[in-house]
């Protein structure tokens, strides 16, 4: 049986709302076929064990030998469908994109920028005082802040945020294929120009880096580095904005955060284990015949690895829908699992455990302005989140 996958909803805390279509589909096996929202076949992983497993096998990857024929799960120009050219040369060019990433995300580096994060965060906290109260949190605080780090370490001119910030929306977006590519090649154009310039006038950031690595890679470079924008900020605005609704929905919670911001850590583990990533799951592509559970794969095949759903596994989270800030969370698959863990974990977690320290001290009355029913939800973007975040204080 055949059950058809659409992009999936957001529930009214803006986190997915996945619980009832996975669980019937978890019940069944840990894997099974399904039609993507494009109408396409695939293979969709819903077990926490199964995902961590595949995560890390190298029989599957994200490029596909004929990417034009590939399954996709969206319309999105990035994780909709197949990347990183073919199967081939994939590792190669994986193994090149952490050795230029790996001295930017190093913990050194992280351990340095944590200070300076703390210091823009105190900044937007204060323009949001100065705002309201009433005031929009997410203008204020969940997309400036992430927006400034990522320019900042990447080296990209923040005066140009209105710019790269709306190719970047385009490009995830999951209704209009064409539109989102549009968007995909203006951003890696721009940031084309930005290498090209860094390598005569190179500074102590990322793309600096990656103009040192020569003229030949330059293309290569853009494309990585403006997937590195993109997930740089728009899934950090989100798990901002979507943890602060967990939080003000929890006030035990938020009071106890407010009173002891050594319980930041374990709070944004658990925020991230509930925002993970959105849409239908993260594409794979088999590049050999495997066996999943039973389950024969064949070569050319779509996995859908969904950690939305493995987070959400009762046999690695117990009372799985609870927000608890107190559960062992550690183990979430957010940030994927093995040779592909997110290169940018570190830095999501220094921005998230800044916010999620300074937000409820400075605002421990802090609650939110309209009920969460009202709250304007983004279902048409591969990140989700909120346009709006209104809130009060007392």
């Amino acid at each position: 049986m055949t059950t058809t996958v659409p992009q999936l909803p957001f529930d009214r805390r803006g986190v997915l709302d996945v619980a009832p279509l996975y669980a019937e589909l978890r019940e069944r096996t840990p894997i099974c076929a399904v039609r993507t929202a494009t109408g396409d076949p695939a293979w969709l992983v819903t077990g926490h064990a199964e995902c961590r497993a595949l995560f890390a096998d190298p029989r599957l990857g994200r490029s596909h030998p004929e990417p034009e024929r590939a399954a996709r799960v969206s319309g999105s120009a990035i994780l909709g469908g197949p990347m990183m050219g073919d199967p081939d040369t994939e590792r190669e060019q994986h193994a090149l994109m952490r050795k230029l990433l790996a001295p930017a995300f190093s913990a050194r580096r992280m351990l340095r920028l944590r200070d300076h994060v703390d210091e823009l965060v105190a900044r937007a906290l204060d323009a949001l005082d100065a705002a309201g109260p009433p005031a929009d949190l997410h203008e204020h605080l969940a997309l400036p802040v992430p927006i400034l780090v990522i320019c900042e370490l990447l080296g990209v001119p923040y005066e140009d945020r209105t710019r790269f910030r709306a190719w970047s929306e385009g490009a995830g977006r999951l209704d209009d294929r064409e539109a989102a590519q549009q968007s995909l090649r203006a951003l890696v154009g721009y940031v084309h120009g930005l290498v090209a310039r860094k390598r005569e006038d190179p500074g102590e950031d990322v793309l600096s880096d990656l103009a040192a690595s020569g003229p030949e890679h330059d293309w290569q470079s853009a494309a990585l580095a403006a997937a590195l924008l993109f997930a740089g900020h728009e899934t950090t605005v989100t798990r901002i904005d979507v943890g602060t609704v967990l939080l003000l929905q929890h006030p035990g919670h938020w009071a106890a955060l407010a009173a002891d911001p050594a319980l930041a850590p374990d709070t944004v583990e658990e925020i991230l284990r509930l925002a993970a990533p959105g849409g239908s799951g993260l594409p794979r592509y088999a590049h050999t015949d495997l066996e999943i559970d039973g389950v024969t794969v064949r070569a050319g095949d779509c996995v859908v690895l969904a950690p939305a759903a493995a987070n959400r596994d009762p046999d690695a989270f117990a009372d799985p829908e609870r927000f608890d800030p107190d559960r062992d969370a550690r183990n979430h698959l957010t940030f994927g699992y093995g040779p592909r863990y997110c290169i940018g974990a570190s830095l999501a977690r220094v921005e998230l455990q800044a916010v999620f320290t300074a937000l409820p001290a400075r605002f421990p009355g802090l609650r939110l302005d309209r009920p969460v029913a009202d709250l304007p939800l983004r279902a048409d973007l591969l990140t989700g989140g909120l346009d709006a975040l209104p809130v009060t204080w007392s």
